[in-house]
């Protein structure tokens, strides 16, 4: 089901908001598996109407006249919507009803200046709501034509996941299965597979227009379903003052994109293959024998295999068993490196190369290959429906997972920067998450805290260890912000005394304390455990659930699995409607006082903004304030900016 319907957004899950066919331009080989569409769907009956004519084009605008809500659809010729061609748009009217207007296919059809010019007037009607699935990506291939989509926007790819956020994919194929109990027309049957895969618009429009009609009338009949769920749900306003307005402003961080210097990529690919090849030649030397350092299997051999063995290996004792041979995930390297008993420097070396030869693939190499060959930017997907907390997710690439804590990963950072003549200004919330669960548990000293300023994990160490604030340690004050960044993860004691360094019975004296002289916070976290029994789901601050299985299970691996989710749900959930507030928040302010400033970032607590240097300090002001102000909390919400030159000088 992986490659079925690509236009509606089943593909792989770091596409989850794209939806359109892919751009291969190979034609459809003939073959016994490759039989083409089946035309006795139910889409080739439904009375659509292909638009191909200018008198059937007046006839539809004047059936457009006088609505109040229409569903609209685009077919292109690529997942990507800048780099995508418009093939054509779908409209409409309500259920059973569509229209198709080819604008790019192999038959006759009419001109895409026509076509835009005569529905410029619907679509940028402010009064007129719009219906779609994946709404984000039809608002940018449609601005990128010249068409601004206006009016209240009913996406039902947002609202099925509001809905449950637990569900399987978000396709329009899985939705209309789901909700509708019935099956849309595989977008592989029309385009084909793998190296035999073409564009929509080599695709003959006796098949093209049928499939493209019904998505139009799927996503109508969608919202006729979903749209009265978010009002039993009481999902409404999160659903019209959240996740609507973000849409917008995600398709024009989309479209905004980031510029990025290929020459400092290419250097840094240089010096890191440099060390790559010295690590590879010292893992080489510390080896009992020649072995291919990327294989896991051939690593286990090397560390574990008994000494006088037909291979003898180094003969340390495994820490983990996989399914065919001893483990050597991160886990067991990084356990074995600062194991004093262990002489050999083998599993650090590993450790770094995987390191390297992971940032070398993962950024600096496809990094280069995402720059859009027009705009000379990165163009990366924010996305919605990415995660179950209400996080945003990023892909295409994935801007979020670049490191920032170590030297490496902030030299790949380096090679972001801003157009001639502007800068970047950043903020980033400090302690959000921390913050979050002041307000929520109502903790009456870690309140007191925050409120007077102080450092937080200091002050909490000092409650802990029942020590004055200045005389805390740094021991005292790493082992309390282990604490307080793992309580809503349901840290354990093994867990914190790993991290620490202790044994276990003094990290379970450290958590016990902790929860002693923090009672709200532990209230709290009951009260999230007891939400998820009793109603199924948690809810985050701006009321967003997610539900929570197996939270009565007699598993107890299960059910304490559970309890974190709760937990971590409302408290991440609902940083996550902060920052989400505050975007929409500062792309508001940027769009009507700052001519040429443009969102272009979000990497969790973090916003980049691109900004023209004369406004960079009244910009920086801006943003801080915005994002101090997007909520009122019992703690000051607090964040930290900086003008910089380049990403990695963003602090």
């Amino acid at each position: 089901d992986d490659v079925k319907r690509l236009s509606k957004g089943n593909i792989q899950p770091s596409q989850i908001e794209e939806k359109k066919s892919s751009g291969k331009t190979k034609p459809v080989l003939g073959g016994l598996f490759d039989m083409g569409p089946d035309r006795d769907h139910p889409a080739y009956s439904a009375g659509y109407v292909l638009v191909d004519t200018k008198e059937k084009l007046d006839e539809l605008v004047q059936r457009l006249e006088n609505i109040s809500m229409v569903s609209v659809d685009t077919e292109t010729t690529s997942i990507n919507p800048m780099e995508a061609e418009l093939c054509g748009i779908s409209i409409s009217l309500g259920e059973g009803d569509g229209a198709y207007i080819p604008t790019k296919c192999m038959e006759s059809h009419l001109d895409e200046s026509e076509v835009i010019e005569a529905l410029r007037s619907v679509l940028e009607d402010s009064t007129i709501a719009k219906i779609g699935h994946n709404l984000k990506y039809d608002l940018v291939v449609l601005q990128n034509v010249g068409i601004e989509i206006q009016g209240p926007l009913y996406d039902t790819l947002i609202t099925a996941w509001l809905i449950d956020a637990s569900r399987s994919g978000y396709s329009m194929d899985a939705v209309a299965m789901g909700l509708l109990d019935y099956e849309c027309m595989p977008i592989s049957d029309l385009i084909g597979k793998g190296k035999s895969q073409i564009t929509f618009d080599q695709v003959p429009i006796e098949d093209a227009y049928p499939y493209a009609a019904e998505d139009a009338d799927i996503a109508f009949r969608l919202w006729n379903v979903l749209g009265p769920q978010l009002a039993e749900g009481e999902l409404q306003q999160l659903y019209d003052e959240l996740e609507m307005p973000l849409i917008r402003v995600l398709a024009a961080m989309r479209i905004a994109g980031i510029c990025v210097d290929p020459d400092e990529l290419q250097r840094q690919r240089e010096l890191l293959s440099t060390r790559i090849d010295e690590l590879k030649e010292d893992i080489g030397n510390e080896s009992p024998f020649p072995f291919n350092p990327d294989s896991p299997k051939q690593l286990s051999q090397v560390l574990f295999n008994d000494p006088d063995a037909e291979q003898g290996g180094l003969g340390i004792k495994p820490i983990k068993k996989g399914k065919s041979f001893h483990s050597t995930d991160v886990e067991v390297l990084e356990r074995l490196s600062v194991d004093p008993d262990i002489e050999t420097n083998l599993p650090s070396l590993v450790l770094e190369y995987r390191k390297l030869t992971k940032l070398v693939n993962t950024y600096l190499v496809s990094l280069g290959e995402t720059i859009n060959s027009k705009t000379g930017r990165i163009h990366a997907s924010f996305n919605q429906t990415g995660t179950a907390t209400g996080r945003l997710s990023s892909s295409d690439p994935n801007l979020q997972n670049i490191p920032i804590r170590s030297d490496i990963g902030r030299n790949i950072r380096k090679a972001f920067i801003p157009e001639k003549g502007n800068v970047f200004v950043a903020a980033d919330y400090s302690q959000v998450e921390l913050r979050m669960l002041a307000h929520l548990s109502g903790d009456e000293a870690l309140i007191h805290a925050f409120k007077d300023g102080q450092d937080i994990h200091r002050a909490v160490a000092s409650e802990v260890f029942g020590t004055a604030i200045d005389e805390v340690s740094s021991e005292q004050r790493s082992a309390a912000k282990a604490v307080n960044f793992g309580i809503v993860y349901g840290i354990t004691s093994w867990g914190l005394a790993r991290q620490l360094g202790c044994d276990v019975d003094r990290a379970t004296a450290i958590i016990d304390d902790y929860k002693s002289k923090f009672s709200g916070i532990q209230s709290f976290l009951e009260q999230c455990t007891k939400q998820a029994i009793e109603y199924g789901y948690v809810e985050t601050i701006m009321h967003r659930r997610r539900h929570i299985y197996a939270i009565d299970s007699s598993n107890p691996q299960q059910q304490a699995l559970a309890k974190r989710v709760a937990i971590n749900s409302v408290v991440q959930g609902s940083a996550a409607d902060l920052i989400k507030i505050a975007m929409i928040n500062v792309q508001r302010d940027l769009q009507t006082n700052f001519e040429g400033a443009r969102l272009l970032l979000q990497i969790h607590d973090e916003l980049v903004v691109e900004v023209p240097k004369e406004n960079a300090e009244t910009v920086r002001d801006i943003l801080v304030d915005v994002m101090e102000s997007a909520m009122e909390l019992d703690v000051p919400l607090v964040a930290d900016a900086s003008i910089a030159s380049n990403w990695a000088e963003c602090k």
